[in-house]
């Protein structure tokens, strides 16, 4: 973990406190500076609905740079004078998140975090955005030690026919072979890249929807992230679907808080999928939890 110089757009989650909103607004109040408005046409239901709770925006990471960036040294132990870098990135869960996960890990005085979040991306639709691109230009310049990812919401939907990289998937939807070999494939190829020079990717999978088609396909989806994960030891797959379902297996707009055991509502009204403050607190509270353990894992004293 060299130090690096502060390179110009590179977006840093500053340390602040601040109240539960997690709005575009709120998150330029944390300094995370946002570009533009995401359209929502092209996602599923999940991001369809995305209000404030979920922000608005992509943050600006650059995409070129001439500066020569190191890559991950698992071997040197995170400090106070030399942080683990943490990058935060992926789709509106990712900008709710944020700010969420940065109150976890800044008593710990050993990350500096930097969030890249795009509404309404994934990796089924390329054309929409392109997120395996976006990443390959700008992970090495962001150049982190412990990579959090949160794909899928938008991924519940099948390919387009129009797609000539998905192959025998193009056209298909998730309840196919063909959908789930594509879909494993582009997600590996994400895994095996954020994972590599030595960085750890914490992959936080999605949680299920109030909506019965919505959800049978992010349980296909889910099964493959888990998967894949599962055959990369350097991947460490956070289940949220497990977290956030309730007793019977079903939709839970209630769930235990691990932090004290209250039976407490955790999703936003707004919509069937996306967590609401408390949510968004408990999901910070098992991501943060398997980034301290991987501060561990590299000698931090925590």
């Amino acid at each position: 973990m060299v130090a690096i110089a502060v390179l110009a757009g590179l977006v840093s989650v500053v340390k602040s406190l601040f109240g539960g909103d997690t709005s575009t607004s709120a998150l330029e109040a944390t300094g995370v500076s946002t570009v533009g408005s995401a359209a929502t046409d092209t996602g599923t239901a999940a991001d369809a609905t995305s209000t404030s709770s979920t922000g608005s925006a992509t943050t600006a990471l650059p995409e070129t740079s001439t500066t020569v960036t190191p890559t991950s040294d698992p071997s040197t132990v995170p400090s106070a004078a030399d942080p683990a870098r943490v990058l935060l990135v992926g789709d509106s869960e990712a900008g709710g998140l944020s700010p969420f996960l940065q109150r976890v890990l800044d008593p710990t005085g050993l990350t500096a975090m930097t969030t890249d979040y795009k509404v309404s991306s994934g990796l089924v639709r390329p054309d929409f955005f392109d997120w395996p691109a976006h990443l390959r230009a700008t992970v090495p310049v962001a150049a982190p030690d412990i990579v959090v990812a949160l794909f899928g919401g938008n991924d519940g939907q099948g390919f387009l026919g129009t797609d000539a990289a998905a192959g025998a998937a193009a056209g298909k939807s998730p309840d196919t072979a063909e959908w789930r070999a594509e879909y494993a494939k582009r997600v590996g190829d994400v895994m095996d890249f954020l994972s590599a020079d030595g960085r750890t990717l914490i992959w936080v999978g999605v949680p299920n929807g109030l909506d019965p088609s919505l959800t049978a396909n992010l349980a296909v989806q889910n099964e493959v992230v888990e998967a894949e994960a599962a055959k990369r030891s350097a991947v460490v797959f956070v289940n949220s679907w497990n977290y956030f379902t309730g007793i019977d297996g079903g939709f839970a707009p209630y769930i235990a808080d691990p932090r004290d055991g209250e039976s407490k509502p955790v999703r936003s009204e707004k919509d069937g999928f996306h967590l609401n403050t408390t949510g968004e607190e408990i999901l910070a509270f098992y991501v943060g939890t398997a980034v301290i353990t991987e501060l561990r894992d590299r000698g931090a004293a925590i």
